[in-house]
């Protein structure tokens, strides 16, 4: 019986010695903020798509010099009018989210790599423009996209969708 307990003893402390695994859980959501800047930018984009400009306008925190620029005729204040040119006239791809991948945080700013849909729910594809090739230009699927905060905690789209020519 003594000869038991001491083998039963040293096979307990020899196993303690062994290192073990240490099994990491595998997340399977983003965290709770990169998932709402996720869920802001997707939306932002249906509502685009959509045409319903004046909400999707309140999910953006990016410039509108570009959009005032091809729009010197609209007031700049109109920024519902400004979408609606851009994105139905200018060249704007106000396209539906196909994937919105979290990337990284860059100081405050949430990163996605984001691609699009066609209307025909294919993968939209910014080819080369103006003259050049593929070479000189190689096509484009995926665009990064940044995320921030405004003062009061909500996230906005900090860039225009993709232009095309």
């Amino acid at each position: 019986m003594r000869r038991f307990v001491i083998i039963s003893f040293m096979v307990i402390s020899i196993a303690n010695c062994i290192p073990q695994q240490i099994k990491t859980p595998i997340p399977t959501s983003l965290p709770s903020t990169a998932g709402e800047a996720y869920q802001t930018l997707t939306e932002f984009f249906a509502l685009l798509n959509e045409k319903k400009y004046t909400e999707a306008d309140s999910l953006y925190g990016g410039s509108y010099e570009q959009m005032q620029d091809w729009n010197p005729d609209i007031d700049p204040s109109d920024r519902a009018a400004l979408w609606a040119r851009a994105c139905e006239q200018n060249g704007l791809r106000c396209l539906l989210v196909r994937t919105a991948t979290f990337k990284r945080l860059e100081g405050e700013a949430y990163v996605f790599q984001v691609e699009f849909s066609n209307p025909d729910r294919s993968l939209f594809v910014l080819g080369p423009c103006c003259g050049a090739n593929e070479t000189d230009m190689p096509p484009v699927s995926q665009f990064e996209y940044k995320m921030t905060r405004t003062a009061e905690g909500k996230f906005v789209v900090m860039n225009l969708p993709p232009y095309v020519p």
